[in-house]
């Protein structure tokens, strides 16, 4: 039972069949006090009809004894001011909701002793409201339900006179069970047949969100992320999670794939140094004389950094966060380049006042330093670095006078483990991950990296920070 009601298609089945059961049920119960209502308005009307047709005779002179009550098919009373049955309708045998219960009436005195059953030639008033009630009747042993008018008429000679006049309810009991009993029947029916239809309606709705659950379970299983859900070809919320869930598997796909190439290049990399190293150690071992002190020192500096880029590189993947804390960047550039030794290229400063960003010091300072490095392995003369502030973004310009970096080149020279130069050796070209590096710290901190052609002709590579 848990299991059944934890479906989206029972839950939404079942909301909509407690839904609609809300509306029938009040809705039927508007339509059954509409139609009491209107059915005891007519018999309101057909009460009063009676009332005033025995009260003006009454208002005309005739003596309660002697109205012709032989024709009324409903029961009437006439009751004077003292609570007494005056006149009563012919076979009147019990009477609830009137006046009095009284069946047999008693002589009616008029008060100017007028003969008996005579007009006394005084002329009565019929009130013109009427009050109405609820009672029963027996009638020649026949039972029923009424609805009573009661209407007094003053100035008879026989005092104040009220009238007392039912019509049956008969037609509103029967019309109203009528319609109570087929609404008892046709509401569950209707109740059935609203679940049914969302059910199927729902499952037909529903089975593409199926075939993505199915599928990404085969995915899980086979862990083939090369796979794909089905996309169904509607412009509906299903059909853009599939859209959006294929995006994820392939950006996922993107990302492993990416990891596996990285883990490769990584231990190919670090073979290199490695073996170099353990040659030179080992070749020491055995003849302390030839051994290569700086190359070894070479070496495991080589090693060192690579081991540093790699380190920096699983920190960024992991979403390690620049930080927020105010940085200069020209007063960077100046202490950073103050501080570099043994380049072979001179390198020029330019730099403004307001470079300020945010974000992490030391992150900032190591894209300044691979990009410096960058262009000193390709500048023939000199290397220009330039802070500026423009349009709202801080840019630092780092351009050499080389060879520069081919137009269909400039994406994939920040793609990791990328060295373009097959002539440049890998001791003096580094692993390919400097410009990578410095494109991710980039982008965590809001900016840009970007390639162009320089002045002088070389390359010229321009990050961009937002203002802080």
């Amino acid at each position: 039972m848990r299991r059944v009601f934890g479906s989206v298609r029972a839950r939404a089945a079942l909301a909509a069949t407690l839904v609609v059961a809300v509306a029938l049920v009040a809705a039927g119960t508007a339509v059954l006090l509409a139609l009491r209502g209107n059915l005891t308005e007519q018999a309101d009307s057909a009460a009063d009809s009676g009332a005033r047709r025995v009260a003006t005779s009454l208002a005309t002179g005739t003596a309660p004894d002697a109205l012709d009550l032989d024709d009324e098919d409903e029961p009437v009373q006439v009751v004077d001011e003292n609570g007494r049955l005056v006149a009563a309708s012919e076979d009147l045998r019990q009477i609830s909701g009137t006046g009095t219960s009284a069946v047999q009436p008693v002589r009616a005195t008029a008060d100017d002793d007028a003969d008996d059953g005579e007009d006394s030639g005084g002329r009565g008033k019929v009130s013109d409201s009427t009050e109405h009630s609820d009672g029963s009747a027996t009638i020649d042993d026949d039972s029923a339900d009424y609805r009573f008018a009661a209407l007094v008429v003053e100035d008879t000679a026989y005092g104040e006179l009220t009238v007392y006049a039912g019509s049956p309810r008969a037609a509103e009991q029967s019309a109203v069970s009528t319609a109570l009993t087929s609404m008892l029947i046709g509401f569950p029916l209707l109740l059935v047949v609203v679940g049914g239809v969302t059910w199927l309606v729902t499952r037909r709705a529903l089975r593409p969100v199926e075939g993505i659950r199915a599928e990404m379970a085969a995915v899980t299983a086979s862990q083939d992320l090369a796979r794909r859900v089905p996309e169904p070809d509607t412009h509906d919320e299903v059909a853009r999670l599939a859209r959006t869930t294929n995006e994820t598997l392939a950006a996922l796909e993107t990302s492993v794939e990416r990891q596996r190439r990285f883990v490769a290049d990584a231990s190919h990399e670090l073979r290199s140094p490695i073996a170099s190293l353990r040659t030179q150690l080992e070749v020491g071992a055995a003849h302390p004389e030839l051994l290569d002190v700086e190359g070894a020192v070479e070496d495991t500096v080589r090693l060192q950094e690579l081991a540093a880029d790699l380190l920096l590189l699983a920190r960024l993947d992991a979403g390690e966060k620049p930080g927020g804390a105010e940085v200069d960047l020209a007063a960077l550039v100046r202490e950073e380049l103050s501080q570099r030794t043994g380049d072979r290229h001179p390198v020029t400063v330019e730099s403004g006042g307001g470079a300020r960003v945010s974000g992490s010091r030391g992150q900032l300072a190591r894209v300044l330093g691979n990009l410096v490095d960058n262009a000193q392995r390709h500048a023939r003369t000199g290397v220009r670095v330039a802070v500026a502030v423009e349009g709202g973004r801080v840019l630092l310009r780092v351009a050499d006078d080389g060879d520069g970096v081919p137009e269909s080149e400039r994406e994939r020279i920040f793609e990791r483990f990328v060295r373009l130069d097959d002539a440049r050796s890998r001791d003096g070209g580094g692993a390919g991950l400097g410009l990578a590096i410095a494109r991710d710290v980039a982008e965590r901190h809001g900016g840009t990296l970007t390639v162009r052609t320089a002045s002088a002709g070389g390359a010229l590579f321009e990050l961009g920070l937002p203002v802080n």
